[in-house]
Order: structure tokens, then C-alpha cells, then sequence
């Protein structure tokens, strides 16, 4: 857990200072800049997504993910918990919320290969290389996001502490079922919702992004069931 612990910290950190930033920040320019992060994380969703091998594998995980988030709702319960947050902590002027913040910086921390594969490292082989550079990489991405979204950005290392954390703690169960191309597709599932996501920041469009996060986990389940079925892509 030492990794995933260093990671968490590292959010934290780069998210104080980035908060500490944010303090000196014109509304206007804040603007400009909550639309320049959109468009970078707009490029990362693209650049993720270009992972994937198969088309069909993204379409029905997207499905099925989606049905099982609007039957759960995880947007309308993430935004419960940021208004609770908000109540609690928040003392800025409201034009971001707290979940806005939280769900932005989470996606981004959680989606992604080296949030997969290093925590497996971990669990399996002791070494926490991969993801010491991963909390490098968090550390400075949390200082910027947090610049302008606020204190939602360290919340999201709750998250990273749990996802990564479970992964490394399970690793001896799940690491025959993560093989490389479930990787790339979960990968590629998560950055398509990224570029949503991006959407969103940039004010284009209002999609509920957290009702289709359980999609990120279809293809651990879909490429297994395809395989019993005999079914191969």
C-alpha cells in the first residue's frame, strides 16, 4: 500500500497548493483557464481512447455501463455529497462545485492505465516504481486542477487511495482476469467518459459523466463471459 499511500499524498499536496493559487485568481481569468484545462483533458481523453482494440467492446460496455449509473444514479449521489461538502467547507463564490471538482480530478487520477497497472505492480512484486512516477505526474496535474476547481480536488485522493488501494490489496484474485487488453480497454472506455468530461468543462455540454463510470469496469467482466461463451475478438 506504500504507493498508493505516497500517491495520495502527493494529490493532496499538489491540491493545497494549487487551492493556495486559486486565492489570487480573477473570475474572468479563471474562466479562461477552467476552458484551457478542458481542452487538454479533451486531448488526454482522445489519446487514451486510441487504446482500444475493438469498437464493439467500447459500445456495449458504454451500455451497460450507463444503465447500471442511471439505475444507481451516481451523479445525483456524487452531487449530494458536493453539496454536503460545499456546506461544510466551501467559501468560494460557487461558480464550482465541490462535486464538479471531485468528479473532474477523480476521473483523471482513476482512469488509466498506470492507475491499473501500478497498483497491480504493487501487490504482486513489492516495487512501487510505477507508481511513484504516477504521484509525480498527480502531483503537478492536482496543483493545476486545483488552481481552478478547488478543494473537490482533494477529495478525489480519497478515491485514489480506495481504487488503488483495492486493486493492490486483490491483486493476487484479479490479476489473471487484467490481462493487457482488458487494460487497454477499460483504458479506452475511461478516456472516451474523459473526453465528456472535457465537454463539460468547456460549458459545451451538461452530461451527467459519473452515471457512466461503471462502464470502466464492463470489460473486466465482458472479455471473461466472451471467452466462456467462446466468443473471441
Amino acid at each position: 500500500m506504500l504507493g498508493t499511500i505516497v500517491n495520495t499524498i502527493a494529490v493532496i499536496a499538489g491540491a493545497l497548493i494549487g487551492m493556495s493559487l486559486k486565492k489570487g485568481l480573477p473570475a474572468k481569468l479563471t474562466d479562461t483557464l477552467m476552458k484551457g484545462l478542458g481542452l487538454c483533458t479533451l486531448f488526454l481523453g482522445i489519446s487514451g481512447s486510441l487504446k482500444g482494440n475493438n469498437s464493439l467492446i467500447l459500445i456495449l460496455s458504454i451500455v451497460v455501463g450507463t444503465i447500471i449509473g442511471e439505475v444507481i444514479d451516481l451523479d445525483k449521489r456524487i452531487n449530494r455529497l458536493g453539496d454536503f461538502l460545499e456546506k461544510q467547507f466551501s467559501k468560494n463564490d460557487g461558480s464550482i462545485s465541490i462535486a464538479e471538482g471531485f468528479v473532474t480530478s477523480s476521473l483523471l487520477f482513476c482512469v488509466g492505465a498506470l492507475a491499473i497497472v501500478g497498483p497491480l505492480q504493487s501487490g504482486l512484486t513489492g516495487s512501487y516504481e510505477i507508481l511513484f512516477n504516477k504521484s509525480m505526474l498527480d502531483f503537478v496535474a492536482a496543483a493545476i486542477f486545483a488552481s481552478t476547481l478547488g478543494i473537490g480536488v482533494v477529495f478525489s485522493a480519497g478515491l485514489v487511495l480506495v481504487y488503488q488501494g483495492s486493486i493492490t490489496l486483490l491483486s493476487q484474485w484479479i490479476a489473471p482476469f487484467l490481462t493487457d487488453i482488458v487494460i487497454a480497454e477499460m483504458t479506452c472506455v475511461g478516456s472516451v467518459i474523459i473526453i465528456g468530461l472535457a465537454l463539460n468543462m468547456m460549458g459545451i455540454t451538461k452530461l451527467r459523466v459519473m452515471n457512466y463510470v461503471p462502464a470502466i469496469f464492463v470489460p473486466l467482466i465482458l472479455y471473461p463471459l466472451l471467452n466462456l461463451l467462446g466468443i473471441s475478438f
